[in-house]
């Protein structure tokens, strides 16, 4: 992906995820604004398309009335709820539920105690808009984004729904990726690892069918494996057609079967081991020539990776062995074997269709999974609700 990416440390996957928007307060817990405070409220609302959101949704016009009735009670119910959606939404996206297709990346939301230790900070002089942008998050690419976001006109609709939809997925993104770490963007097709913000290796991948897409997780990559063995998953015994070369048992009344390692072994003659619950790893292939092809999706959702004993030697180069000479050598012998990494190294598997370049430019890549639309539309809908459970797809 292209930029700088900065970034620090996060570990656990969280396979499906509930999110809560905060409701209203009840009266009796309403915080009351100053007036100063409920300004500064609104100046930062109005300015909320910087982010590629719509002040329309943090009931600006109301906040306006209010302040200018001289209404305290009920500007201080109005600014309350405001910011406590506004500091959902900052951290953890306005697009919620069903929009959020095959999303299973843990949650960056605060949780609801957070948020009211964040309006009384606010409300004793802490400041709003401070406590506000330091939701945001803080990622190069984010930053990239609002710039190129600020110099498309209004006119270019389309280019700036593109811009917002992928600022949108940045919220959802965890905060902190990990000083190491890899991610795989699905429609540019590409995995990199980056360390210390820079990206210290790019490789072409082949990803999910349509039919099979590639959903969006985070797992820590913990070994690799040199001439692995494929357990042939239950949904695909059934287009395997002949089971000729394959091991083939019988576990009570399933069958399991099992490709051995070798040349034609669909995961090709490396894999990087990286567990979560929808059995997506990174992974060579003996299919090399879908590479050349711009458009690569073509597997069962798994992520094939080009070069990959180069992107695996990157991933070793801690251990203080395993070189690319090294594993080459281990997997001549055509031994099963497996080897760790000297610390687990967070793995993102992403879908973003738009990448700010260093020149202040973006790149769209196609929306291959048509995921684009849902999201785009939640971010249009005004005042619609987003509590509810992120998508399986």
């Amino acid at each position: 992906m292209p930029g700088a990416i900065q970034t620090a440390a996060l570990a656990q996957s969280t396979p499906r995820l509930s999110y809560q928007q905060p409701a209203m307060l009840p009266p009796a817990a309403v915080p009351s604004w100053r007036r100063s405070a409920a300004l500064e409220l609104i100046a930062f609302v109005e300015q909320i398309g910087r982010e590629g959101l719509d002040p329309a949704d943090y009931r600006l016009d109301e906040l306006r009335e209010a302040i200018d009735a001289g209404d305290e009670a009920g500007l201080s119910q109005i600014a309350s709820d405001s910011f406590l959606k506004l500091t959902g939404d900052l951290s953890g996206g306005h697009v919620r539920g069903a929009d959020r297709r095959a999303w299973h990346m843990p949650d960056s939301s605060i949780n609801g105690n957070d948020q009211q230790r964040l309006l009384a900070e606010a409300m004793s002089g802490g400041g709003v808009a401070d406590k506000l942008n330091a939701l945001l998050p803080t990622h190069a690419q984010y930053v990239g984004l609002r710039e190129a976001l600020a110099a498309t006109p209004e006119s270019d609709e389309a280019k700036r729904d593109l811009i917002r939809t992928n600022m949108e997925r940045w919220r959802w993104m965890p905060r902190n990726l990990g000083e190491r770490h890899v991610i795989v963007n699905v429609p540019a097709f590409t995995a990199a690892v980056v360390e210390n913000g820079q990206v210290v290796a790019r490789h072409r991948t082949v990803v999910g069918t349509r039919r099979t897409p590639t959903p969006q997780l985070m797992s820590n990559a913990v070994a690799v494996t040199f001439n692995p063995w494929w357990n042939v998953p239950q949904s695909i015994i059934r287009e395997l057609g002949s089971m000729r070369g394959y091991d083939v048992r019988r576990n009570g009344g399933q069958l399991v079967v099992r490709q051995p390692p070798g040349p034609r072994n669909a995961l090709g003659r490396l894999k990087i081991e990286m567990p979560n619950d929808h059995a997506i790893f990174l992974h060579d292939t003996p299919a090399q020539a879908l590479f050349s092809r711009p458009v690569r999706a073509f597997s069962h959702g798994c992520v094939r990776t080009q070069n990959i004993r180069d992107f695996a030697a990157v991933l070793l180069a801690p251990t203080g062995r395993w070189d690319r000479a090294e594993i080459d050598a281990a997997i001549a012998t055509g031994e099963n074997q497996q080897t760790q990494l000297a610390a687990p190294v967070p793995v993102y598997i992403a879908y973003f269709t738009a990448a700010a370049t260093s020149d202040g430019n973006i790149i769209a890549y196609e929306d291959i999974y048509g995921r684009d639309g849902p999201v785009r539309q939640a971010l249009n809908r005004i005042g619609a609700s987003n509590t509810a459970v992120a998508s399986a797809d």
